[in-house]
């Protein structure tokens, strides 16, 4: 009895272990303040492709209101193992005509980026 009862915080120290990783939500792709959808913004999700050999992320902004909105958007690039990759970018700011589709994008050419986010706000 005494042996099991010593081997039990073993077994659940066990269990807490894991890969030395960030715990990113993959699925959680872009962030928006609230205003942003308010707005009438509706943002796609993130693709990343690689263009002459650095890292391309591309998403569609789709402005369903008969009048153009202004916002901002940055994006942040992550490695496999869920860090930040620099450098990180500026905030950009674009304007969305109304009732029309536009495409950001961010380049980066640090070999090590692999997923990305983008984050808007007005």
């Amino acid at each position: 009895m005494r042996f099991l009862m010593a081997l039990l915080p073993v077994i659940l120290l066990m269990g807490c272990s894991s890969s030395p990783r960030i715990a990113l939500n993959s699925q959680q792709r872009v962030i928006m303040e609230s205003p942003v959808l308010t707005a009438g913004i509706i943002p796609g999700t993130p693709s990343v492709s690689e263009v002459d050999g650095r890292k391309q992320a591309t998403t569609v902004l789709s402005n369903s209101q008969p009048h153009a909105v202004t916002l901002h958007y940055i994006f942040y690039w992550y490695d496999k193992e869920g860090l930040d990759v620099l450098p990180i970018a500026d905030a950009r700011t674009i304007t969305v005509p109304a009732n029309t589709d536009i495409t950001i994008s961010s380049l980066n050419g640090n070999l090590d980026a692999y997923s990305v986010r983008v984050y808007l706000y007005l």
